[in-house]
C-alpha cells in the first residue's frame, strides 16, 4: 500500500504523520493544477464513492473521479476535476447536483452527474483537510474536517461560513477533528469524532450537542437505518449502536480489530461495513450482531455502495471492485 500521506491522506486511514504534516502551514508557492487522467483507473486509490441516480461516481488519489453507468462494470474518468488533491469524499441529492471535498480545504461541484467539476473552495496557505461532505437538499449543505473545522452553506455551496461547534464538557476548546457528517430523512445530523465524540443537530445544523459515546478512541463513520437505528464505527473494530436517536450508546461486537471504515444499508436491510486490512463486515439484524470476513489480498476497503442484484462496490486502496 503507497504510504499515507501519497495516497491514503484521509479520514480513514488517520495516521500521526498527516497529522504532523497539516499543522504545518503550506508554503504561498503552493499551485493546485488539475486532475491528469489516470493510467490505470480501476487499481487507483478511492476513498469515497456515491450514487448520482443510477451512475456510481467514486472519488480519490490526485483528483481523480471514476464514473460507472452500468453498476461497477465499465468505468470513465471525469471530463473535467479542477484540482489533483486528494478527495476524501463525495455526496448526490440528485442524478445531477454533487459535491466533493479533500485536501486543502478543496470544494468541488458538479450539475451534470459528475463529467465536469468546478471549485467552490480551496486554501492553499494550510492544508486543513475536509474529511466528509453532507446536503440536506440542493442548498442546504456541511463539510467537516481538521480540528473542528465545520463550513456551512445555504447557497448550493456558493458561499461558506464556519460554524462554531461547542466544546465537549471537560475540554478546554472543540479542537476535535470531525470525520463523518451524516443523516436520514427526517433524522437528526451526526458527526462522528475523536474521543469517541459524537455531535448531534436537531435542527437542520443551527446548533450541535456533542454526545459521548462511551469509546475513547476516534469513530469514523457511521449510519441510520430504515427504523431509525444509528450505528458508528471507527478504530479497532468498534461499533456502536443508539436506539434513541444518539441519546445513548451500546457498543457491539464487530467480530474484528480492524479498524471500521464505513457502514452502509442495503436495499434488502442487511448492514455492510468496510474495514481495513480487507475486513468486510455484515448484520442481518439491524446491527445487534456482525459477521466478519477478510478477503485474501487484505487491502484497505474505505467505502461501500449498493448494487443491483444485491451486489456491492467496495472502494479503497486496491481501487474498484465489484462482490456479490
Amino acid at each position: 500500500m503507497k504510504s499515507f500521506q501519497a495516497a491514503m491522506s484521509s479520514i480513514l486511514l488517520l495516521t500521526a504523520s498527516v497529522l504532523a504534516n497539516a499543522q504545518a502551514a503550506a508554503p504561498s508557492a503552493v499551485v493546485v493544477h488539475p486532475a491528469n487522467q489516470s493510467r490505470n483507473l480501476l487499481n487507483t486509490e478511492y476513498l469515497a464513492a456515491a450514487q448520482a441516480g443510477r451512475r456510481i461516481v467514486a472519488v480519490g488519489e490526485h483528483g481523480t473521479v471514476a464514473l460507472s453507468d452500468d453498476s461497477g462494470k465499465t468505468w470513465h474518468q471525469a471530463h473535467s476535476v479542477p484540482t489533483s488533491a486528494e478527495l476524501t469524499d463525495v455526496y448526490f441529492v440528485d442524478a445531477n447536483n454533487g459535491w466533493a471535498v479533500g485536501h486543502w480545504g478543496t470544494i468541488l461541484k458538479t450539475t451534470d452527474g459528475g463529467n465536469n467539476w468546478t471549485s467552490l473552495r480551496s486554501d492553499t496557505q494550510v492544508d486543513q483537510p475536509l474529511f466528509s461532505v453532507r446536503f440536506l437538499n440542493s442548498n442546504d449543505g456541511f463539510a467537516v474536517g481538521l480540528w473542528s473545522l465545520m463550513l456551512k452553506t445555504n447557497d448550493g455551496g456558493a458561499t461558506w461560513n464556519t460554524v462554531h461547534l461547542p466544546v465537549p464538557e471537560g475540554a478546554k476548546r472543540a479542537d476535535r477533528n470531525l470525520f463523518s457528517i451524516f443523516s436520514a430523512s427526517g433524522e437528526p445530523l451526526f458527526i462522528t469524532a475523536e474521543r469517541g465524540l459524537i455531535y448531534r443537530s436537531n435542527d437542520n445544523g443551527t446548533t450541535w450537542d456533542p454526545i459521548a459515546s462511551g469509546y475513547s478512541g476516534s469513530l469514523w463513520c457511521g449510519t441510520v437505518l430504515a427504523n431509525g437505528t444509528i450505528l458508528v464505527g471507527g478504530l479497532r473494530g468498534s461499533v456502536y449502536r443508539s436506539l434513541d436517536k444518539g441519546a445513548t450508546w451500546s457498543r457491539i461486537d464487530s467480530g474484528t480489530t480492524s479498524s471500521i471504515t464505513s457502514l452502509v444499508q442495503l436495499p434488502n436491510h442487511v448492514v455492510i461495513g468496510t474495514a481495513l486490512d480487507g475486513i468486510v463486515i455484515t448484520s442481518e439484524d439491524g446491527g445487534s450482531t456482525f459477521k466478519m470476513r477478510q478477503d485474501k489480498d487484505r487491502q484497505a476497503y474505505t467505502s461501500a455502495v449498493s448494487l443491483k442484484n444485491g451486489r456491492q462496490l467496495l472502494v479503497g486502496s486496491h481501487g474498484l471492485q465489484v462482490f456479490n
